[in-house]
Formats: C-alpha cells, sequence, structure tokens
C-alpha cells in the first residue's frame, strides 16, 4: 500500500466524499464540491464548484431549467478553477454518470488542463447499480492505497440481516419510487434494488438505468400499494414542499396507496440520491417503511415521514 499521508483529495461528488470517509480518509480531503455536506465536518472545506441552475426554483422550474442547460450543451455546474489552484490536488473524484448530478467528466479535464501547479490524477466513478457502487468503494481505495474491506464487510452485513427477516415473507407489496415530483420520475438506477432488498416489488424502475418521466396515467395504472417520494437532492423538509404539487391532481385520491395511508417522504438527498455507502442507510429506511412490524432502525421522523 502507498503512503496515504501524502494525499490532498477534491471530491466533486457528495458520494465520493462519503466514500472517502468510510475509508478513513477524511483528513486527506483538501476541497470539496458546493453540496458536500457528508460527514458534517466537510464543510469548513473549501468549495471547488458552483451551481448555474438556481436550486430554490420549484420542482417545475428547475426541471425546465436544467433541459434548457443540456440541450444547449452548457454544464449545470462550474468549477472554480483559481481554489483549485490553490489547493494542489493529488487526486480529483468526479463521475461521469448524469450531467444533472454534478459536475461532468468533461468540464473536470479541461479544468485539470488548465491547472500549472499540480497534476491531479482523476478518479471517475459511473454506477447505475448497487454492485458498481461497491465496485466504486473498491476502486477508489485501490487508487489511493487504502482498503475497503472493512467498510465494504460491515455494508454486507447490514443488508444481510435485512434479507433474513424478509425471507419467509409472502405477497409483497409494490412500490413507486418517485425521484422528481413536476414532472413525475420514477426512480431508477439502484433504487429497484434498494425496494427489493427492503421487501418491495420495485415498479416503473428498471434496475440499472437512468430515472425516467412518468405520466399521471401509467402512474394510475401501476396503482401501487405504497409510493415513496425522493426528489433527487432534496431534504425532508424540501421534499414535503414540493411534494404538496401532488395532492392537486385529480388522479391522487384514487390512488391504492393514497387512500391506504401508505405514501411517504424521504430525504433523497442524504441517502437515496448518493451511489455511496450511505446507500445501506437507505435499505434500512424502506425496510423500516415497507415493515415497520419487523424493523425500527430508528429512521423515523429524521430521515422519513408518512406524507399526510
Amino acid at each position: 500500500m502507498s503512503n496515504t499521508t501524502s494525499l490532498r483529495i477534491v471530491s466533486l461528488l457528495p458520494s465520493a466524499t462519503e466514500i472517502i470517509h468510510c475509508l478513513g480518509l477524511t483528513y486527506a480531503l483538501v476541497g470539496r464540491s458546493h453540496e458536500c455536506d457528508y460527514p458534517p465536518s466537510v464543510k469548513d472545506l473549501p468549495v471547488c464548484t458552483e451551481a448555474t441552475v438556481n436550486s430554490k426554483n420549484n420542482s417545475g422550474q428547475i426541471d425546465k431549467d436544467v433541459q434548457t442547460l443540456l440541450q444547449q450543451a452548457l454544464s449545470i455546474y462550474q468549477i472554480k478553477l483559481d481554489v483549485l489552484e490553490k489547493l494542489q490536488p493529488t487526486h480529483i473524484i468526479t463521475q461521469d454518470q448524469c450531467d444533472v448530478c454534478a459536475v461532468n467528466f468533461a468540464e473536470v479535464e479541461k479544468a485539470i488542463a488548465s491547472l500549472t501547479k499540480s497534476h491531479p490524477q482523476v478518479i471517475s466513478l459511473q454506477p447505475n447499480l448497487l454492485q458498481e457502487v461497491w465496485q466504486d468503494i473498491e476502486k477508489v481505495a485501490q487508487t489511493l492505497g487504502a482498503s475497503a474491506q472493512s467498510a465494504l464487510n460491515k455494508i454486507q452485513a447490514r443488508i444481510n440481516a435485512i434479507a433474513e427477516k424478509i425471507k419467509p415473507l409472502e405477497n409483497l407489496p409494490t412500490v413507486v419510487a418517485l425521484e422528481w415530483t413536476e414532472p413525475l420520475m420514477g426512480g431508477g438506477n439502484w433504487v429497484p434494488e434498494l425496494i427489493e432488498i427492503a421487501g418491495g416489488k420495485s415498479v416503473l424502475g428498471v434496475k440499472g438505468e437512468h430515472s425516467t418521466y412518468l405520466s399521471w396515467e401509467i402512474l394510475t395504472e401501476a396503482d401501487p400499494d405504497a409510493i415513496v417520494i425522493m426528489p433527487c437532492g432534496f431534504d425532508l423538509e424540501r421534499t414535503e414542499k414540493e411534494s404538496q404539487v401532488l395532492i392537486q391532481h385529480p388522479n391522487w385520491p384514487n390512488l391504492k396507496a393514497v387512500k391506504n395511508g401508505k405514501v411517504f417522504i424521504v430525504d433523497g438527498n442524504a441517502y437515496f440520491n448518493r451511489p455511496g455507502p450511505r446507500l445501506v442507510d437507505s435499505a434500512e429506511i424502506l425496510a423500516e417503511i415497507l415493515h415497520p412490524q419487523l424493523f425500527d432502525f430508528g429512521y423515523r421522523g429524521t430521515s422519513w415521514n408518512p406524507f399526510f
């Protein structure tokens, strides 16, 4: 293993910052993205990115702004080159998975090419499935000369503990995860896997594929047993606010999940939207929501709530 004491890491991705933390390398972080907020200590680090979209707008307007920028092939995020130059990182961790989630890979490459004081190594993450997230943790560890085994063993043990209790269950509930409320989007990538681990049947989300727009007709036709609302980038309070638009739709009161009080809001920003170690927390949250008779991990009230 290489000497990790000389590392100077800049993370341009909240999930990467959490991977660094779970590997015990938080001390080596010298810079972060404007969205990195966990562990709380990283908030004191220099910020290396900024958003060009106003995240205070409502969901409908944010979606329009994002689509406009993407159509014009413009980046939703910008890198603060002057900050990066001062930090002289040895490694920069970024992603090549979703231009809406973080600085795109092309922007990072362009920024690095213009640095004069350092020549950092880029670690680019591109997970679509849970297994790929765990592989990314391994990849980051190997590149930085650390070990991921202990962290991955703990994650697997927690997943196994849920699976053990789920095994005897029959007639598992159908679940729709909503990753955006206006317009509607179904949760893809690793979200269907999390639902399955937690003892649900995922509908309207395709495992390993990007989240897709949904129509109200499709949602009404699916009529799931439970709906979990997890808008990308929003905490619990913001999710509750942005979910009010759903109530105004004429189809809303006719949904089975609504009639049975099985609609829930979660902190998607901290958990479900971040492909890092806290996806195992996300599985526990879903298990607690879907099978309260079997699970009580203590997340209710801080990480999820019923939406009523």
